[in-house]
């Protein structure tokens, strides 16, 4: 049989795109219910050390309200909701990521992935050795840093904080306004919380899981397209499907975390088709065969090493490489 078209490829992943509404209302509002629940018991609990166990399970459960969010952004979950997107937006703000800054650089990321040049806009930049070495030393200095380890760890203040609402607010006040109001939203918590003086748990509630949520996040979006056996292109030869099997990983992950990240981890059929709803990927995977031998990641210690030692695309090894 011969390979599908791109065309025939995407026809055949329309059929999955269909939600479930029911399904859909019951994983949101369960989502907020288990997050609001968590947030109780931070607050009633007075030992410490609960407090951040639970802190961090919180924060595992804003990366899949998160996930929840993004499908929505997508038209995946709840299509045409007012009640969806006025619950959604707060979420977003709430999270450091506003909608109207999502939804620019995240539609352009599924339009431009794994694109030597293009790419950076809603991803981690991308060069090759001979760009890299024509850098001056400080934009060296700012492309090791926006791909270092650190960055990703503290992506509540540099990804998130600075990236998803200061700068694009700074850039385009009138189009990115709610880059304000989330940060505004944020400090108002605090500020209440101070008030009340409840403090205590502002932090184990909200701002630990906050950043524990962003750095999963910034790594699960880092591992996703910087993996061993990636598949970078020039834009003469990229291809959209192409982007999706080769340039897209499968990260493997059991029932559990699979449940924090909504699926998130089967991201080349995402990258497929974006509308196809968190719970319908792991049916899209086993019916269309070109999706069953995607490049696999995990969550073990010597597979991020192995993603974080990816630096640079090298076109005549045809691998991502390290640093020079």
């Amino acid at each position: 049989m011969s390979p599908r078209t791109e065309k025939e490829l995407l026809i055949a992943s329309k059929a999955f795109t269909q939600e479930v509404r029911l399904r859909s209302w019951v994983a949101v509002l369960s989502t907020v219910a288990v997050i609001g629940a968590l947030a109780s018991a931070i607050a009633l609990v007075p030992w410490w050390p609960a407090r951040v166990a639970l802190g961090i399970i919180q924060g595992l459960v804003l990366v899949r309200g998160f996930c929840l969010f993004h499908d929505f952004q997508h038209g995946a979950l709840l299509r045409g909701s007012a009640i969806a997107r006025g619950l959604f937006f707060v979420y977003g703000e709430l999270l450091l990521v506003p909608p109207t800054v999502w939804r620019e650089t995240h539609n352009y990321h599924h339009a431009h992935t794994a694109m030597l040049v293009g790419s950076h806009i809603g991803s981690y930049p991308m060069l090759t050795p001979r760009m890299y070495l024509g850098l001056t030393p400080r934009q060296r200095w700012l492309y090791r840093a926006a791909r270092h380890p650190l960055n990703v760890a503290g992506a509540v203040l540099t990804v998130f904080a600075i990236g998803m609402c200061l700068r694009p607010f700074l850039r385009a006040p009138a189009k990115h306004w709610q880059g304000l109001v989330s940060l505004l939203m944020v400090g108002g918590l605090a500020a209440l919380a101070s008030w009340l003086g409840r403090l205590d748990v502002f932090f184990f509630a909200w701002l630990l899981p906050l950043a524990v949520a962003t750095a999963s996040g910034a790594y699960l979006f880092y591992a996703q397209h910087n993996y061993p056996g990636v598949k970078v292109a020039p834009r003469e030869t990229w291809t959209f499907t192409g982007a999706a099997l080769d340039s897209s990983s499968y990260m493997k992950m059991g029932p559990v975390m699979s449940w924090f990240t909504a699926n998130i981890g089967l991201h080349h059929v995402h990258h497929l088709n974006a509308a196809i709803p968190f719970y319908r990927l792991p049916e899209a995977m086993a019916a269309i065969g070109e999706l069953q031998h995607p490049g696999v990641t995990s969550w073990s210690p010597k597979d991020v090493l192995a993603c974080f030692r990816l630096k640079l695309w090298d076109p005549d090894k045809n691998q991502m490489v390290e640093y020079p």
